[in-house]
């Protein structure tokens, strides 16, 4: 199509502008989150990109959502302790905007990734900071929602607290000290109102959440898709586990920090 002009970023769809507009590949899984998008937007939660339905190339239309977004190596403004906090109070608005659409979704509703019980929100599936729209700075939508489903809130939260604070092996590029992980997953959890459960819960899921990747980046390699294969041949499955292992370690510290004299929230 004229005017196309090809967007850079996650490196598994080809996606493009044309005007004020997304065009991204659709799948089984679109009329899901179709009515996901048009449901936060029925709700004020301004969030997400806004849906427009499919192009005559079968494409889904989203809106446009101005901005930046960040990738790896992290730049040093996405480390900001404001910039963190504002992701988790990003998530928990996201979240309790979404939750109302689980009673009405249709019992074959198909998504990218099956529901995960219990089934308490509609997971985005992949906060992260190549995901996530920020102006001036400030976090201000989420994009890309092909991995949405329903799940426990705590999927959700402990992957994008893996990326955002970040939760890395501290000899990985990106790492930083466990004493800092768990000041900053503090912060994370308290910015999001996160409850005592979930809390207790969130380094497990983080392990559960980085074992179901590496599972998923093979199993779609050795289908034959040629992006996730190009992801395993660069060792992204390898750094995963990495940082799975690193998480195993010092489970303890991480989930002291979170529990220890924690505010409760309102859950």
């Amino acid at each position: 199509m004229p005017g196309e002009e090809v967007l850079t970023g996650g490196g598994v769809n080809h996606v493009v502008r044309v005007g004020g507009t997304v065009r991204r590949p659709a799948g089984p899984w679109t009329p899901s989150v179709h009515a996901l998008l048009r449901h936060l937007e029925a709700a004020g939660f301004t969030g997400a990109p806004r849906c427009h339905g499919l192009d005559d190339e079968g494409r889904e239309i989203l809106g446009f959502v101005p901005g930046r977004t960040a990738d790896y190596p992290l730049p040093g403004w996405v480390r900001a302790d404001d910039v963190l906090a504002g992701v988790a109070r990003l998530l928990r608005g996201y979240h309790d905007a979404g939750a109302g659409l689980l009673a009405r979704l249709p019992a074959d509703a198909v998504w990218y990734w099956p529901p995960a019980e219990p089934a308490e929100v509609i997971c985005h599936g992949d906060v992260a900071p190549y995901n996530c729209v920020f102006e001036e700075d400030r976090p201000v939508a989420f994009i890309d929602f092909d991995t949405a489903h329903p799940g426990p809130r705590v999927r959700d939260v402990a992957y994008a607290a893996y990326r955002f604070v970040p939760l890395h092996d501290p000899a990985d590029g990106d790492g930083i000290p466990v004493a800092e992980q768990a000041r900053r997953l503090r912060l994370f959890a308290d910015a999001y109102g996160l409850g005592e459960a979930d809390r207790r819960a969130l380094v497990g899921a983080a392990v559960d959440r980085l074992e179901h990747l590496v599972r998923f980046m093979r199993e779609r390699a050795a289908a034959g898709d040629a992006a996730f294969a190009g992801h395993v041949a660069r060792g992204d499955d390898r750094f995963y586990e990495w940082n799975s292992a690193h998480l195993a370690r010092h489970a303890a510290a991480l989930t002291s920090g979170l529990t220890s004299r924690s505010p409760r929230s309102d859950r």
